[in-house]
Parts: structure tokens; C-alpha cells; sequence
């Protein structure tokens, strides 16, 4: 196989991903092995690859590689969410674009359009994964709205209503009315805007119901950040105990502009700090006044459609949008003289994590999950018993807050795309309804239900919300095994429960929290061991990445510039467990630079000649030493792994292959010019070449099986991909601080060579004092690196003055005969007379009272430093001046 001359990204990664792909290297079937499981996060169908993806994606293919190598069936499932609210505005989007209204189709002709979209849209991130070299089981790619998947969620509703777990309600929700759908509390993000706080006056009503004579009227005022919501103002609360407004108590006010009378009420929930001390009670619009209403027996009146356009309430307004009112309002109540003053306000303002929309507070009828007693085990498990890590442990604080003050779930959504809410309803009635997998199971409880043995199932009728995205994904590690439809199948037995979860931190509650309430519900154990969280992608300012601010590079042309490895290794070079990541493009060159470098070095050797020769004694050192590294590094990477350090253990391997293998082994073993190198050196070196392939296999596993697979011919059970990780073997230890006695002199006589002007044809001599059996055994390596053509042991001292040192006071090359004296002696009065100027400097300062008096400590300490370096400096470079004299 003719090796080329340069490492070229674009024709290896492909070739190597068909071959791995062919050979079925990826996939996993139940056996005897232990199995390593990993399940990946289901992205958006909607989505495309970003940094964030690339970087989850990457850490979870080092995971699973490393499982493959060491022996484990490795099964890393992929999959896609079917992302109802995101999915659905794309192809609402798409028909509008196309004239058509989703509000003119039926329900079933809509799903075709969705279908037909995800059929050519969906699936493109998984295909761009494949790009990163992911070696997942894409035999079993899973899909949320499989009809497996769909089965398995409608299946856990109805166990879970059958409980009593589940029940309807009607409540105040987060409405987004963009999406026009309820969202759970999580999927609003609170954002602080800018805005006014309207002080608004209300006229006191007399008996009859209305307002005093003009201009002699008490009135009340309030402030609000939301003028338009008055027309739903059903009461005025004032603080029992704000003695400012005694006299208001059991009268009422007149709403302005819709001219409503309403009572002024009393609660203490009023802060008499905030504001005026009064407070406009709008129970339809805000989660806080809903429950002064129901205290307080208040009419509720809505004022908005679902799109948040006024209603008939809305007098004159009805059908403008909600903003666009606030505006002509306010203006009407400053025309009206209803209107005291605005104020600047920062407020925080909850918008729709999908749509960006401004969430409206909403009474509506929704399904609920009951979570306080799901939770229990899930707190248990992760906070008491430690079943399940999560890597950082700080994380676990975020969850503790999360699980202890958890809320029902709100876990019907107003939309088409998902799984369709099992619930029948056969009558008008609040409980006319029926909860069943099918529709035929449902009317045998209907006829049961109602007492009705006529009805038909054609009476029957669905309910139209379907179900949270995140009630199907809770249920992924279960559910890709199909553990919820068959709880007793080989599949889930073997795989379940899974090794280690890779995500992000800002879905520890949507997700991971639900999947660890859904595994000790429905398996009754862990669905995870471990739980690795990433960090968020930032750019060099520290920015989230994000298409909006323009800082977020293309990640498929990122790896057509530096190729799939250089990414990779770019991504986790500075990518530590749960701490956002800085990413620069200058990494990823970096992960580029290495691969090019193990590739070299690849060529260099397998260019030697080899000859039936003697093995040299530096080379056969040069081997012992490398084997006790690398099986010391072996070990520090091991541990890294084990405590889920992964751009660690690539460190470690980084340093061991560049700093360890190219720079220095090579170095030591590599034959003279045009000359052979001996069988027994050769071999050992393309061993341990080959077990730091294996080690790299996981971080740059096109590059590493390219060099594998030149290394020697190969059957396909002979590949890296299932090749075996090298096993630790015994460390050395004086072998690895021999070397690095052996490393400093090498360094430190090439400084001299280096400084001096001393070429590497010219052999030096080196003196040692102290002679040490162990410093002694690497004379000949520290020989063949730095030309020194003998090695003197002496017990008397050494000369400074008449040598150059090059390691403490041990070791020392005699100057005579190595330089040119004449401009040595000129050099060093130069460096004389500006150390002489430097120290005159310092001392001028030293001797200045005001400065020493008024200066901090720690400067008048690095400055007497400054001397006293200055006079050592001094003193020896007038030896040195001496003894050449």
C-alpha cells in the first residue's frame, strides 16, 4: 500500500467511514459481552449540526469507541424528537408560504404535510453526524414519532391516569401565542426588558354605582406595567394594614374607559411598599391575581384571544394585537386625564423558548401530571444513594432545586403535531370522558362509564391537544429499547440501564430529571450511571454562540478546513466537564497540527531500512523507557476516564504522543544518515506506535486507523475500530527519573550549542560530577542527541569560570576548544556592562526614601530581588571574564 506524503482529511474520512459502516463495526446485538449503552440526546428533527451538537456528539463517540476497544458491546443509539411547537411553525411556515391556512385543513390532512416535510427535512443533523465520524448504531435510529415510540407514550398516559397521576384542570398557564399553545414553566425564559410603569387613577363610585360630581371625585391610584389589562380589572386590594387607605375600605372604584364598577377588596398579599399600595386585580391575566380572585370570589374576565388580540371585551379594540393597544391606550387614558405620570421599569418578561414570543398568563383546561410523589425516588437515587453521578457534582445543587420545588406538569399542548391525548369524551359533561390506548377500548369503558349501551363509537370524540414533546423523550432510554411496550424483552434486559448520559446543563430538569422519574417508575431502577454535562460553546468574548450574533462558524465547513480529527481534538482541548467552552478556531489548527505530526512521523518510520544489525544501546533504553511512560500515562489517562475528565485524558495523550513518542523516542531510535535500523528497535517502536493508535483511536479515529491500517495488511476483524486497549503493565519508575535527568542535560547542552554558535558536526566533551549508576546508564542516549563524544565522571570540583554549565553543579562542558574565545570575552563584557546599567538603576531606586517609603511591600521586595539577582549575574560574568583573560 504506497503511503502518500501528506495526511489529506477529505479522501481518508470518508473511505474509512463506508469500510467502518460495511463491516457493521457500529452495530450491536445482545451476547455475552458486558454491554456499554449510551443513548443520544434526540435532536430536533428540525435540526442542523451547530457547536453544541458537535461537541456532545464528539464526547459521546470517545465514550463509546473507548467501550468498543476495551471489549464491551458498545451500542450507541441515535434518534431524532419530533420538536412539536418548533416542527410545527416550520411546516405552518411552509403551507402559509404556499397559501395555505393550517385552519382550512383538516387534522389529518395537516400530519401529511408535516410528514411529507420531515420526510425531506427531517433527519439532515443525523447524516451531518456521520460527517464527525459518530460511530452510532444507525440500524436502530429512533424516531419520537415511530409508531413503537408513539405506542409506548400513549401507553404510559393511560397507566399513568389509571393511577390517578394524571387528571385535567382547569388552570393558569403559560400561553404562547405565536405557537398558540400552553408551554411548561421551563420552556419560558425570563428576560429583562425595559419598560413603563403607568400610574393610572380609578374614580371612587357613590352609592348609586358612578362617579362624583366633575372634578370633586375621590380616586384611587394604581401602577401597572400593562395598561391594556384594566378592561379585565374585576377589583381594586388595598393592605389591611396601610392605614393610607382606611376610608377606602368596602367602597368601589370605576374602572376607566369600560366604565365597570368594582370593589376595592383587602389581602395582605398587597405590598404597600410597591407602587401606589394599591393593586388592580385582573384574575384572568395574572397567576397572582387568579388566586385574590378565587379568595375572594371575583369575577374572571379574558380579555385576549388566543393570539393575543383583544376580545369583545376589548370595547373599541377588539382584534388589534395586544402591543399595539398598550400604545393607543395609554394615550387615551392621558387624554382622559386617567393617565398621572409613566415611569421607566425594568422588568423581567417571560417569553416562549421556541418562538421568542412574550408569554400571556392564561386560564385554560389542561392536562397535569402529578409530581410529588414521581419525584421521591429520583431524589433519592441522586441526592441520598448516589445510583446515579453527575459529573460536575455541582450540578447537583441544580437538580435538588428543581426536584424539591417541583410543580405538576402541564403536559398538554394545543397543537396537531405529536402524540394525540388518549382521551374520549362521549357526553357534554366535565366528566364525560374516557381515558383508553384505542378508540375501541375507550368505548367499552364509555358504555361502562355513562351506563349507555348504545353508544357508538362513532360518538366518540378524540381530544385534539397532544401531548409534550418532553413527555415522549422522559421515556427515551426506556422506549428506544421498547421496555414500555414489551417491559420483559431481551433488548431492554441486556441494555438497560444505560451507561452514561452526555447533555447539556440547561436541560437537567426538561430532561434528565424526567428520564430518571420515568426509569424508577416504570423499571424501578436508574436509567443512567453517570451523567457528563458539557458546557455551553462561547466564542472568544465569551458569548453564547447563536445564528442571531452572527459568532457561531459553520461546523461541516470547519471540518472540510482542519478535517473531522482537528475539530474534534480543537473541541476538547479546552472543553472540561460542565465549564463553557471558549472555542477558537486556532484550536482546532492545533488538532490539525497533531494529526499532521503523527502522520509524519508515521512516514518516518515506516522509511527506515532495516537491517539483521545489532540492536544499539540507546535504542534498546530508548524502548525500555517509552514502555514504562507509556504505561505510566496509560494509567493517568485510565483515571481521567474514570472521572468523566475527558479533554484530560486527551491532554495526556496529546503530550505522551507528541512530547514523548515523536519528540524524543524517535529521536533516540532513529538510525544515523542513510543508514538501517536493527529489526528488534523497529519492531518494538511500531508496537508501541500502534498502542498510541489505540489510545488516540477514540479522540481522532480517522486519522488513527488510516496509519493502523498502513501500518500492515489487515482483515477486517484486524481493524483499530476493534482492536483491543492496551493493558497496564508495570511502571519503572527509575527508568522515567532517569530520563528526565537525561532530558535536562540533552536541553541544556543544546541551549549551549545553541548560544555558543556551536554546530552539532562539532563534539563536545561532558564532565560529570558525583558519578551516579543512574545517571551513567543514559550516556549513550544523551551521546547519540547531542553529539558529546565523551563523558567524564569526576569527583573534584569543575571550574565554572573554565566550563559552561548545563545542569545544576553536575554537569559541565569545558569550554577550551569549543568557542571562539575572542568573541565570547566581547560578549560577555556586554552582557557585563548591562547588567552593571540595570543594577545602577535599581539601586537608584532603592535609595530614592520617597519611593521606599510609599511603595507597597511586595514591590520593594521584587526590587531588592532585582539586586541581589543583578549582583550574582555580576560576580559570574567577571569570573567567566577572568578565567578567559
Amino acid at each position: 500500500m504506497q503511503i502518500p506524503s501528506k495526511y489529506d482529511s477529505h479522501k481518508v474520512e470518508q473511505q474509512w467511514y463506508d469500510y467502518w459502516m460495511k463491516n457493521n463495526y457500529f452495530h450491536s446485538a445482545p451476547d455475552e459481552r458486558e454491554p456499554y449503552t449510551i443513548v443520544i440526546p434526540p435532536p430536533n428533527v428540525t435540526g442542523v449540526l451547530h457547536m453544541g451538537h458537535m461537541l456532545n456528539a464528539t464526547i459521546q463517540d470517545v465514550l463509546t469507541r473507548r467501550a468498543r476497544l476495551m471489549g464491551k458491546n458498545a451500542c450507541w443509539v441515535p434518534g431524532m424528537d419530533h420538536a412539536s411547537i418548533a416542527t410545527e411553525a416550520k411546516v405552518v411556515r411552509k403551507l402559509k408560504d404556499e397559501g395555505i391556512d393550517k385552519n382550512d385543513l383538516t387534522r389529518e390532512e395537516f400530519l401529511k404535510h408535516a410528514w411529507d416535510w420531515t420526510d425531506e427535512y427531517g433527519g439532515v443533523i443525523l447524516e451531518q453526524l456521520k460527517k464527525l465520524g459518530c460511530s452510532c448504531d444507525w440500524d436502530r435510529t429512533k424516531f419520537t414519532m415511530d409508531d413503537d415510540m408513539y405506542a409506548s407514550v400513549i401507553k404510559v398516559f393511560v397507566d399513568l391516569f389509571n393511577k390517578g397521576l394524571v387528571y385535567r384542570g382547569y388552570r393558569m398557564v403559560n400561553w404562547d401565542p405565536e405557537a398558540l399553545t400552553t408551554l411548561s414553566d421551563e420552556e419560558v425564559v425570563y428576560e429583562e426588558k425595559q419598560g413603563l410603569l403607568y400610574y393610572l387613577e380609578y374614580k371612587v363610585a357613590n352609592e348609586e354605582g358612578t362617579a362624583s360630581e366633575e372634578g370633586m371625585g375621590e380616586t384611587v391610584t394604581i401602577a401597572t406595567t400593562r395598561p391594556e389589562t384594566i378592561l379585565g380589572d374585576t377589583a381594586i386590594c388595598i393592605n389591611p394594614n396601610d392605614e393610607r387607605f382606611v376610608h377606602l375600605r368596602g367602597k368601589k372604584v370605576i374602572v376607566p374607559i369600560c366604565n365597570r364598577v368594582i370593589p376595592i377588596i383587602e389581602d395582605e398579599y398587597v405590598d404597600m411598599e410597591f407602587g401606589t399600595g394599591c393593586l388592580k386585580v385582573t384574575p384572568a391575566h395574572d397567576i397572582n391575581d387568579k388566586a385574590l380572585g378565587e379568595k375572594h370570589q371575583l369575577e374572571t374576565i379574558d380579555i385576549f384571544n388566543a393570539n393575543a388580540t383583544l376580545n369583545s371585551y376589548g370595547l373599541h379594540y377588539e382584534g388589534q394585537d395586544r402591543f399595539v393597544v398598550r400604545k393607543a391606550i395609554s394615550k387615551e387614558l392621558e387624554e382622559s386625564r386617567f393617565l398621572v405620570k409613566t415611569e421607566q421599569y425594568l422588568n423581567k418578561v417571560g417569553t416562549s423558548e421556541r418562538t421568542k414570543a412574550v408569554i400571556e398568563p392564561r386560564l385554560s383546561d389542561q392536562w397535569f401530571l402529578k409530581m410529588e410523589d414521581l419525584v421521591k425516588p429520583a431524589i433519592k437515587g441522586v441526592l441520598e444513594t448516589d445510583d446515579i453521578k453527575f459529573f460536575p457534582k455541582k450540578f447537583e445543587n441544580t437538580y435538588r432545586h428543581w426536584m424539591e420545588n417541583i410543580r405538576d406538569w402541564n403536559i398538554s399542548r394545543q397543537l396537531w403535531w405529536g402524540q394525540q391525548i388518549p382521551a374520549y369524551y362521549y357526553g357534554d359533561g366535565q366528566d364525560d370522558f374516557v381515558v383508553a390506548e384505542s378508540k375501541e377500548e375507550a368505548l367499552v369503558l364509555a358504555k361502562e362509564k355513562s351506563g349507555n349501551a348504545q353508544l357508538h363509537i362513532d360518538h366518540l370524540r378524540q381530544d385534539e391537544d397532544v401531548l409534550d414533546t418532553w413527555f415522549s423523550s422522559w421515556l427515551w432510554p426506556i422506549s428506544v429499547f421498547k421496555g414500555i411496550l414489551e417491559p420483559d424483552n431481551k433488548e431492554v434486559n441486556y441494555y438497560y440501564p444505560t451507561n452514561d448520559l452526555v447533555t447539556g446543563p440547561d436541560i437537567i430538569f426538561f430532561w434528565v430529571a424526567r428520564m430518571i422519574i420515568s426509569g424508577y417508575e416504570y423499571r424501578d431502577e436508574r436509567p443512567f450511571e453517570n451523567v457528563y454535562f458539557t458546557g455551553l460553546v462561547r466564542d472568544k468574548q465569551r458569548r453564547k454562540m447563536s445564528k442571531s450574533l452572527g459568532n457561531s462558524p459553520d461546523a461541516l465547513k470547519l471540518i472540510e478546513d482542519y478535517g473531522a480529527d482537528g475539530v474534534r481534538v480543537g473541541l476538547l482541548l479546552s472543553s472540561a466537564a460542565g465549564n463553557d467552552l471558549m472555542f477558537d478556531e486556532d484550536l482546532c489548527q492545533q488538532g490539525k497540527n497533531f494529526a499532521n505530526k503523527i502522520w509524519n512521523a508515521f512516514r518516518l518510520v515506516k522509511n527506515w531500512e532495516v537491517a539483521d544489525i545489532p540492536q544499539p544501546e540507546a535504542a534498546k533504553l530508548g524502548v525500555a523507557w517509552y514502555t514504562t511512560k507509556f504505561n505510566q500515562n496509560l494509567a493517568e489517562i485510565e483515571d481521567h476516564f474514570s472521572k468523566y475528565r475527558i479533554s484530560d485524558a486527551l491532554m495526556a495523550t496529546y503530550r505522551l504522543v507528541w512530547d514523548d513518542f515523536c519528540s524524543w523516542l524517535l529521536e533516540i531510535v532513529k538510525p544515523a544518515y542513510q543508514q538501517p535500523i536493527d529489526k528488534v528497535t523497529l519492531n518494538a517502536v511500531v508496537h508501541l506506535f500502534e498502542e498510541n493508535l489505540k489510545l488516540l483511536h477514540p479522540f481522532m479515529p480517522f486519522l488513527s486507523e488510516e496509519v493502523w491500517q498502513h501500518m500492515a495488511e489487515r482483515t477486517p476483524e484486524q481493524a483499530l475500530i476493534v482492536a483491543k486497549w492496551p493493558v497496564q503493565e508495570t511502571v519503572d519508575i527509575s527508568l522515567i527519573n532517569g530520563f528526565e535527568i537525561a532530558a535536562e542535560v540533552i536541553a541544556g547542552i543544546r541551549t549551549i550549542r545553541k548560544e555558543k554558535n556551536i554546530p552539532m558536526r562539532e563534539a563536545l566533551e561532558l564532565v560529570v560530577l558525583n558519578e551516579g549508576k543512574l545517571a551513567a546508564t543514559w550516556d549513550t542516549v544523551i551521546s547519540k542527541l547531542t553529539n558529546v563524544s565523551t563523558i567524564s565522571y569526576v569527583d573534584d570540583s569543575v571550574d565554572g569560570a573554565l566550563s559552561f554549565r548545563v545542569k545544576n553543579n553536575e554537569y559541565f562542558i569545558p569550554i577550551s576548544g569549543t568557542i571562539d574565545v575572542e568573541a565570547e570575552i566581547e560578549k560577555i563584557k556586554s552582557e557585563l556592562e548591562y547588567t552593571k546599567g540595570f543594577l545602577s538603576s535599581v539601586q537608584k531606586k532603592l535609595g530614592n526614601d520617597r519611593f521606599v517609603q510609599n511603595a507597597p511591600e511586595q514591590v520593594i521586595a521584587l526590587e531588592r530581588k532585582k539586586q541581589a539577582d543583578a549582583e550574582a549575574k555580576i560576580e559570574t560574568l567577571e569570573k567567566s571574564l577572568a578565567s578567559l583573560g
